[in-house]
Order: C-alpha cells, then structure tokens, then sequence
C-alpha cells in the first residue's frame, strides 16, 4: 500500500533543501511507489544520449531529474507563499487539501 502525498500534477512547489533549494516549479509527475517528482526547470541533470529518429544529431541534453517528496513544498495559492498542508472534509463528503496557514482549499 502506498502513502497519500501531499503533492500532485500540476501543483506549484518551491524547493526547500538540497542543490536547487529555493527554485520554484509546477510539478510535471509524481512517482508515488519512490516518493519521488519532477519538477519543471529543478533538479536539471546531462544526459548523453545517442542519435536516433527523434534526435537525429545526438549529443548532451539537459533534462529534469526527480526530487524527493519530503524537499518539497506546496505554493499557496491564496498568498503564494510556502505552505504545510492538511486534509478535511469537502462540501461533497471527499477529502479535499488545504492550506494550513490560510486556511483555503487546494484545487
């Protein structure tokens, strides 16, 4: 059984320990079973790859590495600032997230 991540797709999270920390970015996947997730513009790494049809030339290509969960933290979206998050009920009788410092709904 996997844990519940307080990150998903599509959230956008600042970097808060390690070689990119303070690097803001919207979350491109989350790797639940390693705890892991990309994010767009963090953690870049050089890849050599060879040619092929898609890459024809070959060469170094820059890319995103994934980055532990727990090094990351949810943007509010109320004040854009860092937040912890927290799960409750929702109007419709599912678990929604929130912000712990506003207090709002995370869509």
């Amino acid at each position: 059984m996997s844990a519940k991540l307080h990150i998903k797709k599509g959230d956008n999270v600042i970097v808060i320990s390690g070689e990119s920390k303070g690097q803001k970015g919207k979350v491109l996947s989350v790797q639940v079973e390693k705890q892991r997730a990309i994010v767009e513009g963090v953690n870049m790494v050089s890849k050599h790859t060879r040619p092929n049809a898609k890459n024809t030339q070959g060469g170094i290509v820059k890319q995103e590495a994934p980055i532990h969960i727990s090094n990351l933290m949810l943007i509010d979206p109320a004040t854009g600032n860092p937040t912890r998050t927290g799960r409750r009920m929702g109007e419709n009788g599912k678990l929604v997230r929130y912000s712990k410092k506003s207090g709002e709904e995370i869509k």
